[in-house]
């Protein structure tokens, strides 16, 4: 039987090279974990935000970092905690006594890549100057707009286990990120080579031999051409089936919005051109769509005080579905 060849409309070989060369600099240093390696790539592709769940201690703000600095472009970390106020997030007018004027001194929200470090810690009022900046990529201090440079990307990373402290994310805020990457444990091999990587890294700093591989121009580019990718309307339509899902099942409260369904297909979009491809797959969705439907989904009581998790429902609302082939 002769083989058949898919003629490529697209050349994408520029991405699945930026996309090859970034995970390289990232292995320098991370051991596994390559799942949340790739959504975070897809993420930054896509236009779109991450919020890392896992235990301490699982390289989730490393991992977080070293994708920024394989990034030519500005990059900031802000360290949420109680006491932290809007202000310490998006900056404030400043009195400027030569022009007896305000001016506005920017805060570390005004970056490209933005590490949220421990979202949870901080309580809402807080965490609502995100509410704007992460939709509308601006921000409004008494009455003026100030628009973020773009690309633009927030990566927050929160810990599950340590509840003491901490204050729950708004729906409205979990929204707003395209993933929510939950972060296992490594496994014993993972954990040696952990070991024996850090040994022979000695004294130096894990960030310094990490290269620049891409600059923020060429995200901007990258972008406007996944967002080019070729989808069928069967595809679509299966999005739209599985999202409207979520809404009907007896098993959850609250379903997911149509950010969701948006989320599922530029997600789908950018893993396919991160593998090479011009048009979505149904394997292509169905990679995205636990990591972008688990946190827009609430159970219903009954089925949390069972111990069933959002992972296990979204895949029964998967299995009760026809894949389009």
């Amino acid at each position: 039987m002769e083989e058949q060849i898919f003629e490529q409309r697209t050349d994408l070989s520029g991405l699945s090279n930026a996309v090859l060369n970034i995970q390289a600099e990232i292995k320098k240093i991370i051991v596994g974990q390559d799942e949340m390696v790739k959504l975070l790539i897809a993420a930054l592709l896509a236009d779109g935000h991450v919020l890392i769940e896992g235990v301490p201690g699982v390289a989730k703000t490393m991992s977080a970092k070293l994708v920024a600095r394989s990034v030519d472009a500005r990059f900031s970390r802000i360290q949420f905690t109680p006491d932290l106020m809007p202000s310490d997030v998006i900056g404030t007018p400043v009195f400027n006594p030569r022009e007896s004027s305000f001016d506005f001194k920017q805060g570390p929200i005004f970056s490209n890549i933005v590490l949220v470090d421990e979202i949870n810690r901080a309580p809402a009022k807080t965490q609502s100057a995100l509410l704007e900046v992460m939709e509308e990529k601006q921000v409004t201090v008494d009455g003026r707009t100030y628009n973020m440079p773009p690309p633009f990307m927030v990566i927050a990373t929160q810990n599950p286990v340590e509840q003491e402290g901490t204050y729950r994310l708004p729906e409205a805020q979990l929204d707003r990120f395209l993933f929510k990457v939950v972060v296992p444990y490594p496994d014993e091999n993972e954990e040696l080579a952990i070991l024996n990587k850090f040994h022979q890294l000695g004294n130096t700093l894990a960030e310094t031999v990490i290269n620049t591989v891409l600059s923020g121009t060429q995200i901007i580019s990258l972008r406007e051409q996944i967002k080019k990718q070729l989808i069928e309307e069967k595809l679509l339509a299966f999005i739209a089936r599985l999202v409207h899902q979520t809404r009907n099942h007896k098993s959850i409260y609250l379903g997911a919005s149509p950010r969701a369904s948006l989320a599922i297909m530029n997600a789908s979009k950018a893993l396919a051109a991160m593998q090479g491809r011009d048009f979505v797959t149904p394997d292509d969705i169905l990679h995205v769509a636990i990591p972008v439907l688990r946190h827009r989904i609430i159970l219903a009581p009954d089925k949390e005080m069972e111990g069933v998790t959002e992972e296990e429902v979204i895949k029964q609302i998967i299995n009760g579905l026809d894949v389009p082939r």
